[in-house]
């Protein structure tokens, strides 16, 4: 048992030692903090000192002089601690505030480049929660941790003090001293394990926020606003209840602190007032006294409450760093070889890869070579592994086995910035930013682009018309995720976008499966442009898309089946038949 309390000890420190040192670049704030807490500590001493020397000298003996002494000496001190309380909490707060800036956007910066994979399995609204809560909490270590220190000196400065006045009555008030450490070690290791709970709880939440705004459309489409209602109703309810019980172990621990000094305070009174009235103990000695112990147990108090904050910052440092130390999980990685020279070919090479957790590979030994200037197009039912075979090519992912290179180098050896500037990828699943038309044309851009190109892009994916009509026009903001426009609109716009990228490899994954035939029609001739002169690798849903691409690849169950044009594939695949007999509604 002690064992695992010296290791959790120690994980705390650990995780102290490691926040600190977000502090550190700012250092001369957190020195004039320190200076501030240095001056403050000893003011409730010398509280104490004034009062006894207000009640013995001015109220009993009437001396004018130290009625002047004593009011300057309390304007003097409560306007000196007031100005370095004020040094003290706001550089200390001002550093804790640039602290968390940089975690937060280290954290984020590391979300950026982790895998794919790792956004498969983890939840956006749990990820959201880490960077705006957890990092949040973390605010307040050193602040805490300089208040605790700072309470600790008082509570020295104080404790000699009373020793000083009368040591006899400082034994009766420090006599259940030591009781203040029980709620202080008694619930610490609960309010840690209720910070964690409530931590888990705000993520759920926030985990449900993000689903239900972001599929608003499903839910208001199958009208199960009231069910949605009451999934949040019961997640809203169970953060309440974990913050409840934070609140009653908080309070239960100030509570008890409170009742310690209240005990101390009764021995004090009783021992010091048969002194006073046995004529032993002056009036203002026990007065300055009794004000010295109720000094004395504020700061201790204070420890207590300090001790929470610091409890609740090292909850959101251990979730914050979980995610920078997740176990196996590094940032994407690319090699050295930055990709400069012409594109001449890519080739798959007995490739396979599959997805965590399911029953078969997605892809497996696929072996194909698309070379430059070559049109070539994917096909197969659902799930055969077309989609992942283009998520292969950016590294999206990389394969279990086998190897993909581009002409003739493997994938891992291209610095990934410039292999994946080098490819163009226009999805079935729009996403524009919450930017202007322009801004989203040109995202992604290493210059400056002047407005004549972004318009001569819109124009070869034939955007410029309706972006003109917009309220701004090429300045319209287009809402979160495209919401302004319509399914046709944001598809040009992402074709607009690959064209001002004008990469050599072009993957058009069923560009246009989601459409209308209208909008079909005009996406399709957006994308003629688009393709002109550049090697393609179209994923299609509707073979009437590729029947004239120089290849087409017929796939099954992860595997390549056949491949050849579209005369010859008629004739010799099964599949490829069935597939044009689905869409035609006729046998060849």
């Amino acid at each position: 048992m002690s064992e695992l309390k010296t290791s959790g000890i120690q994980h705390s420190l650990r995780l102290l030692q490691r926040s600190l040192r977000y502090f550190l670049p700012y250092k001369k704030r957190i020195a004039l903090g320190v200076m501030g807490m240095l001056v403050v500590a000893p003011c409730a001493a010398a509280s104490a000192w004034l009062v006894k020397f207000a009640v013995d000298d001015v109220l009993i003996k009437k001396d004018m002089l130290a009625l002047q002494m004593v009011t300057v000496g309390v304007i003097g001190l409560m306007c000196l601690k007031g100005v370095f309380r004020f040094i003290q909490v706001y550089f200390m707060n001002t550093a804790g505030l640039y602290a968390i800036n940089d975690i937060r956007k280290e954290l984020y910066s590391r979300m950026l480049c982790l895998p794919m994979s790792f956004f498969n399995d983890t939840q956006v609204g749990m990820l959201m929660s880490r960077i705006l809560n957890d990092v949040g909490l973390v605010r307040s270590s050193l602040p805490s941790l300089i208040m605790l220190v700072r309470e600790v000196f008082s509570v020295v400065g104080l404790t000699f003090y009373v020793f000083y006045l009368d040591w006899k009555l400082a034994f009766w008030g420090i006599l259940v001293l030591p009781a203040t450490l029980y709620p202080f070690i008694t619930f610490s290791k609960r309010l840690r394990k209720l910070a964690r709970k409530a931590q888990v709880s705000v993520s759920d939440v926030s985990v449900l926020i993000q689903e239900g705004l972001s599929g608003i459309k499903v839910i208001k489409g199958f009208a199960t606003e009231v069910r949605e209602a009451r999934r949040f109703d019961d997640e809203a309810e169970n953060n309440v209840e974990v913050s409840r019980k934070q609140i009653r172990a908080t309070e239960q621990s100030s509570r008890i602190m409170e009742i310690i000094g209240s005990f101390a305070a009764g021995l004090v009174l009783w021992y010091g007032g048969s002194r006073v009235i046995a004529g032993d103990l002056t009036s203002g000695a026990l007065l300055s006294f009794l004000t010295s112990l109720v000094l004395l147990y504020e700061p201790i108090k204070r420890i207590n409450a300090s001790n929470i904050d610091l409890q609740m910052a090292l909850t959101g440092a251990e979730r914050v760093f979980e995610i920078m130390d997740m176990a196996g999980l590094v940032s994407e990685k690319g090699g050295q070889v930055s990709l400069d020279e012409p594109f001449r070919e890519v080739a798959f090479e007995n490739v396979t890869f599959g997805y965590d957790n399911t029953p078969r590979p997605a892809l497996e030994g696929v072996s194909l070579v698309v070379k430059a200037g070559e049109r070539v197009a994917i096909v197969g039912p659902s799930g055969s592994g077309k989609t992942t075979l283009a998520s292969l090519l950016p590294r999206f992912f990389d394969p279990q086995s086998g190897r993909i290179t581009l002409n003739g180098r493997p994938l891992p050896d291209y610095d990934l910035k410039t292999l994946r500037r080098s490819m163009g990828l226009v999805a079935q699943d729009t996403f524009l930013f919450n930017a202007s038309v322009a801004e989203n044309i040109a995202y992604g851009a290493t210059r400056e682009y002047s407005q004549t190109e972004i318009e001569a892009a819109a124009k070869a994916a034939y955007a410029h018309e309706f972006i003109l009509e917009l309220p701004e026009g090429y300045k319209t903001l287009v809402g979160e995720r495209g919401v302004k426009l319509s399914g046709g609109q944001k598809q040009r716009l992402t074709i607009a976008r690959a064209i001002m990228k004008n990469p050599p490899l072009l993957i058009l994954d069923e560009a246009t499966s989601a459409l209308d035939t209208e909008s079909e029609r005009i996406v399709q001739l957006a994308l003629e442009n688009l393709m002109q002169s550049r090697t393609s690798l179209v994923i299609a849903h509707r073979l009437s898309t590729i029947l004239t691409a120089d290849l087409i690849v017929v796939m099954e169950n992860g595997r390549i089946v056949d491949q050849g044009k579209h005369a010859k594939l008629l004739e010799r695949c099964e599949i490829y038949q069935r597939l044009y007999e689905m869409q035609y509604g006729c046998a060849h």
